[in-house]
């Protein structure tokens, strides 16, 4: 705590107690759908694991729809983003029926693509079923990018899906990279790219060694270029050009309110909550252990979420190894769920990587 100044710490306090409010009433914002376990690149970091065959088939859209219909009653629909995840959700020939069937619900609905299926003519047809929101992922310039992604064309439809969501000002978009250490050195060459084509809202992430990015320890940045990410984003934020921020991975000690648009909060189980592929209801999607608290095939979903998610919303339980004695822990709580192991144990503290 000694490296906190007294105005974050009391911030820090002050946020505290509006998440402690927040978690007593957990209204859900934010719902993912896994769509699918299909898709077409094979990428190195991928916490899914997925292939272009997924061993799973699809979750009819039938299913997905009757559970939506179980959670409007109890929702304000115009207050909950659906966000559709894979795999890669343009896999799915379905899509646009199943956007506008969310639409016509009065449910705001996006995805997270990897652009290589997005042709002008999609994205037409996306917008006409009521697509409000989309991320798609660029990790750099086209070597780096495609060696990551495992696709000789990612890179150029990825690059050519950003500049068609330039010229459309009624989507909400941002790219998000994976910041890994290929791509670390040349991420202000990056920004500059990003900015000259229009991009306008980034997001970083850095690897979390799930899925296959388990498998390439060498991916990880070192805690000195990890450092380095966090000085880079405060001084693009202070620029003001190009609104850039960290993903919700993990407490961040003395870059807390300063590389991100609010402090650290794993929303997991408290305002988001996602059905995966098999009709497992989870949290976040980046969560690959199983801490799943029902099935929509034999559970009613608020149910669920009314009386199951108590692991996501107390986390009492994770204060024990590396945060058993932390002084953060008031504030972050353990880190998020998707950097818990089955047993609930910690992957990584992102605190401790931090230069004090």
């Amino acid at each position: 705590m000694n490296n906190l100044s007294l105005r974050k710490q009391l911030a820090l306090e002050i946020n505290r107690k509006i998440w402690n409010n927040l978690k007593e009433l957990h209204p859900l914002k934010q719902l993912f759908w896994e769509c699918t376990l299909r898709c077409n690149l094979h990428c190195k970091h991928c916490g899914s694991d997925c292939k272009r065959m997924a061993a799973v088939e699809d979750m009819p859209a039938e299913d997905f729809l009757r559970t939506i219909d179980s959670i409007t009653p109890y929702v304000n629909p115009n207050k909950v983003s659906i966000i559709i995840t894979g795999g890669e959700p343009l896999m799915r020939e379905d899509l646009e029926k199943v956007g506008l069937a969310l639409y016509r619900r009065g449910y705001p609905w996006g995805m997270v693509s990897n652009g290589l299926y997005l042709t002008k003519e999609r994205l037409q047809r996306l917008m006409a079923a009521g697509l409000h929101s989309i991320t798609i992922s660029l990790d750099g310039f086209a070597e780096d990018h495609n060696w990551l992604r495992g696709h000789p064309e990612s890179h150029h439809n990825a690059l050519e899906a950003i500049k068609m969501l330039v010229h459309e000002p009624e989507l909400t978009w941002d790219v998000v990279t994976c910041v890994n250490r290929r791509n670390y050195p040349y991420l202000d060459e990056l920004k500059t790219s990003l900015y000259k084509i229009g991009v306008r809202q980034w997001r970083m992430f850095t690897i979390f060694p799930v899925g296959r990015a388990a498998s390439h320890p060498e991916f990880q940045l070192t805690d000195e270029e990890f450092t380095g990410l966090m000085d880079f984003i405060k001084e693009i934020r202070k620029e003001g050009k190009i609104h850039l921020s960290y993903g919700c991975e993990g407490f961040l000690g003395k870059y807390e309110g300063e590389v991100r648009d609010s402090f650290f909060a794993c929303n997991a189980g408290v305002t988001v909550g996602s059905i995966l592929i098999d009709g497992s209801i989870s949290a976040c999607p980046s969560i690959r252990s199983d801490f799943h608290q029902g099935n929509i095939y034999r559970d009613n979903f608020m149910q669920v979420w009314e009386e199951r998610f108590r692991p996501f919303r107390n986390r009492d339980w994770m204060k024990k190894d590396a945060c058993g004695d932390c002084s953060f822990f008031r504030y972050c709580e353990g880190n998020g769920m998707h950097l818990r192991d089955e047993n609930g144990n910690l992957l990584f503290c992102h605190s401790k990587r931090l230069a004090p």
